[in-house]
């Protein structure tokens, strides 16, 4: 009864945490954009290592090699291991804890004090040897919260990690397509070198037998350091985009110079065409705002539960003596055990202040993840729409080229045959060069595009995995 009595009165006394709340709101997938799961069109899933089904082995290479080295995915690796060590430390607080001590002191006891003759005034040693325990019962939920909260903390760093490797292996295959295109626009480049030689060589036929003037000659002489021009500054291109892959994969500048990607041999992934109602489930981004919004929910709780009272229950057993001789006898037996109760009455506005400040916590995490679902819709909806047009531009370009490789073919025989002009036939050549450039350019821009739908998508990421 008089335990009963206790406890309300410590209740009724306790500082207040009243008036303090959250004010943000999740923000729900359909506000966001996203269909209902009914509405939503099948899709493929991603695979995880999505990089193999390419088919191409040097691109798995260097993707594998940066997901193993990269100093930036050992940094969030690393922010993974603290956050589960602090879990281990939130958990074990929740049991029993036992300490150990053992102490001697050398000490003059004073003779006008109140020990009496002949321990006053003498020179004596103070032993203990004590073993103390003490648990805090968790009748509010405070460690159980702050327990939660970590775990939250740790599953968004595992999300926070998935997120890191997505990114990672994005941006080495969009660096392996742009060395790819630069490859690939430079033997464009040789093409038109070759073509401008065997032309010049043309050229100079005509001229000598004075069907054509010095002006086409020269002409047809200054479009070969042009195109020879063209060709450097690619290779410079090349060389950087290399040092730059060998720099995301954590290797020597020299590690990549003689790969040399071919974007034609790249598979095409089958991706959905449609925003799918799950995205916000497969965005490691995504999820790991939310785990971070429950985290710092069960922040809140733990805040608000300080403002109750604290009892525990403490025991101690040990030995204590005055002199080290009599430390192991029986009457140098000491111990004890009772319970303690700990109530927060006034305390200037710590605990309200700290409250506050767990609540604007929870209100940025809010935010933060609404923030991360409109970007994971939006990023989302532009690779969906990127892909399409590529895909219609490509299908233009294709007639476009093909036309212009007859156009060239046409001038070039009626140039032989001296019934156009060298005008007409660089007219043709520009036209067809720009088409070739263009079909390069397209076609690694539907790989980057698909680079990009495959992160948007989450890359693989699977968030069941995650709560578990």
């Amino acid at each position: 009864m008089a335990l009963s009595f206790s406890v309300v009165l410590a209740l009724a006394g306790c500082a207040s945490s009243a008036g303090i709340g959250s004010g943000a709101q999740v923000l729900s997938p359909r506000a966001a954009g996203l269909p209902a799961a009914a509405d939503a069109a099948p899709m493929e899933m991603v695979q995880a290592n999505w990089w193999r089904d390419w088919g191409d082995a040097g691109l798995s290479a260097v993707i594998e090699q940066a997901l193993q080295a990269q100093p930036s995915l050992k940094v969030a690796e690393a922010r993974l291991r603290r956050a589960q060590a602090a879990t281990a430390s939130e958990q074990a607080m929740e049991g029993p804890q036992v300490n150990a001590s053992a102490d001697a002191t050398r000490q003059r006891f004073s003779a006008n004090s109140i020990y009496p003759a002949p321990l006053g005034g003498s020179m004596r040693t103070l032993a203990n040897a004590q073993l103390a325990g003490s648990w805090e019962m968790d009748f509010f939920g405070r460690h159980r919260a702050a327990i939660e909260a970590a775990v939250g903390s740790e599953r968004a760093a595992v999300a926070e990690w998935q997120a890191a490797r997505n990114v990672l292996a994005s941006q080495v295959a969009q660096t392996y397509v742009q060395l790819g295109r630069l490859l690939a626009q430079r033997e464009v480049a040789r093409h038109a070198l070759a073509q401008r030689d065997q032309m010049l060589v043309l050229i100079r036929q005509r001229v000598d037998a004075g069907l054509d003037t010095r002006v086409e000659l020269k002409q047809g002489e200054g479009a070969l350091p042009e195109a020879r021009l063209q060709i450097e500054q690619l290779d410079e291109q090349i060389a950087m985009t290399r040092h730059a892959l060998a720099a995301l994969a954590a290797l020597p500048s020299s590690s990549y110079d003689q790969l040399e990607p071919d974007l034609r041999a790249i598979k095409i992934l089958a991706l959905p065409a449609a925003l799918p109602a799950d995205l916000l489930g497969r965005r490691p981004d995504v999820s790991a705002a939310r785990w971070r919004m429950e985290a710092a929910t069960k922040g809140v709780d733990s805040a608000k539960a300080q403002f109750y009272p604290n009892v525990s229950l403490t025991a101690f057993m040990g030995l204590s003596s005055i002199g080290l001789d009599r430390l192991m006898e029986s009457g140098s037996q000491q111990y004890g055990v009772g319970p303690a109760i700990h109530l927060p009455i006034f305390d200037a506005g710590r605990l309200r202040a700290q409250l506050r400040a767990k609540t604007a916590d929870l209100d940025a995490a809010v935010e933060s993840y609404n923030g991360a679902v409109i970007d994971a819709v939006r990023e989302t909806a532009d690779q969906l729409d990127a892909r399409q047009s590529v895909q219609r531009q490509r299908e233009q370009q294709a007639q476009a080229g093909d036309a212009a490789e007859a156009a060239y073919d046409i001038a070039t025989q009626r140039y032989r045959a001296g019934l156009s002009g060298y005008l007409t036939v660089l007219s043709a050549e520009t036209s067809l060069l720009s088409q070739r450039r263009l079909s390069v350019d397209l076609k690694a821009r539907e790989l980057s595009v698909q680079v990009a739908l495959v992160r948007a998508l989450g890359g693989g990421f699977d968030d069941a995995s995650v709560g578990r």
